[in-house]
């Protein structure tokens, strides 16, 4: 047991019974574990497996290629609209993750095998930039290097955001506003 995930769940005001009844399944299964994203996560052989998430309304156990993972219990549920890989099981009791062994037995002894076998998720469909931000991108040489240098995962966050307007005005105010990020090389969650 890792000290630093002790320290973790000592602090924990949402669901600290949850993270210590799951932990000893969690590692029963023979992942490691350690403090990642801030949060306790659960690897084998240095391959990322699971990270449990503190939500307001329950406890998360989240699996990285949770997607790749058949679910006969059907308890895994996608982390919203843009989630592709990583799927993940609710906790709001003691009594839900003691239900659920057997279960994140099977699921963790999958997940350990996907990784194994070197299973991947096929490539992401093609992001279509939205009108305001393609627009930009072609004006603007300086402006569209800096973007493409960005990771995929952050190019597709900042298109979500601007796309998320409903008045093209407002797209085309974001795209202003963040512009300043995006050409020093930030992420839209970078400070």
């Amino acid at each position: 047991m890792n000290p630093k995930v002790d320290a973790y769940i000592e602090r924990s005001q949402k669901w600290p019974g949850e993270m210590s009844a799951l932990r000893p399944i969690l590692l029963g299964c023979g992942l490691t574990e350690e403090i990642k994203w801030g949060k306790p996560c659960y690897s084998h052989e240095g391959r990322n497996i699971a990270i449990l998430q503190e939500m307001n309304g329950f406890l998360a156990l989240m699996f990285f290629k949770g997607a790749l993972l058949h679910d006969p219990q059907r308890v895994l549920e996608s982390q919203g609209p843009n989630s592709r890989a990583a799927r993940r099981i609710r906790f709001a009791s003691i009594d839900d993750v003691t239900r659920l062994t057997d279960t994140i037995h099977a699921y963790v002894a999958e997940a350990i095998d996907v990784e194994d076998t070197g299973l991947e998720l096929g490539p992401a469909p093609e992001v279509v930039f939205v009108a305001e931000l393609q627009q930009r991108l072609d004006q603007d040489p300086e402006f569209r290097a800096a973007f493409e240098a960005l990771t995929p995962g952050r190019r597709r966050e900042y298109n979500l955001h601007f796309s998320g307007a409903k008045q093209a005005k407002t797209r085309e105010a974001r795209v202003e506003k963040w512009a300043p990020q995006i050409l020093a090389g930030k992420g839209f969650r970078d400070r």
